[in-house]
């Protein structure tokens, strides 16, 4: 990844008032990595499955559509960033859409092949394609997310997590509220976290080693 990377989440592994300020002042240059949208029944279910059940797997999440509070909270917290954008489980690509209409050189991530290809068809007719790109992506694979992420971004990256907060990192800011919220982290922040954990748990061991040994 580049050096100027901003990375928005909205999938888990998914208050900050309009007047209140970002702790920590960003860079105007970024990469978003940051997941969720009459005829016969046969014919609705049809039309309806592929987006319910993405790629019918035993163990998925349904998709559900970002709402407009909840794209406007993620644009809220990156205004003051710009560059390039990712988010991971981008369903419908509203938030993609959204980030492009902004100025950002967005992408999204997605299981679903027909929400993604539902993506691109809408970026086109919004007039954002050339400022968009969808891909399928499986991000069941991405085990331990937080340490991925943690291991790969460059410090100047910002990661926004939407409706789920990470599990152990602090977020620097948060917007909205209920299943709106999102959740703003610096890779600065935790990746020092993480060293530090590291360090401990190298610490750890090695005590334990030297403790067998007497």
């Amino acid at each position: 990844m580049s050096q100027n990377e901003l990375i928005v989440g909205t999938a888990s592994a998914e208050q900050f008032d309009s007047d209140v300020p970002v702790k920590k002042s960003r860079s105007r240059l970024g990469l978003v990595v940051v997941g969720v949208l009459g005829g016969s029944v046969a014919a609705l279910y049809a039309v309806s499955a592929p987006f319910i059940a993405p790629a019918l797997r035993k163990v998925c999440l349904p998709f559900v559509p970002a709402t407009t509070a909840q794209v406007e909270n993620v644009l809220m917290v990156l205004r003051a960033r710009s560059g390039s954008l990712v988010d991971i489980g981008s369903g419908d690509g509203r938030i993609v859409i959204a980030a492009a209409k902004r100025g950002f050189q967005a992408s999204g991530l997605e299981l679903n092949p027909w929400l993604v290809w539902y993506s691109r068809y809408n970026a086109w007719r919004q007039g954002v394609h050339r400022s968009t790109s969808f891909h399928i992506s499986d991000l069941w694979k991405m085990e331990q997310l937080e340490l991925k992420l943690a291991k790969e971004l460059p410090n100047t990256a910002t990661v926004v997590a939407c409706r789920f907060p990470f599990p152990t990192w602090v977020p620097e800011a948060t917007a909205g509220e209920g299943i709106d919220t999102v959740w703003m982290y610096d890779a600065k922040t935790f990746k020092l976290h993480q060293q530090r954990d590291m360090e401990r748990r190298t610490t750890a061991d090695n005590d334990d080693m030297a403790d067998s040994q007497t």
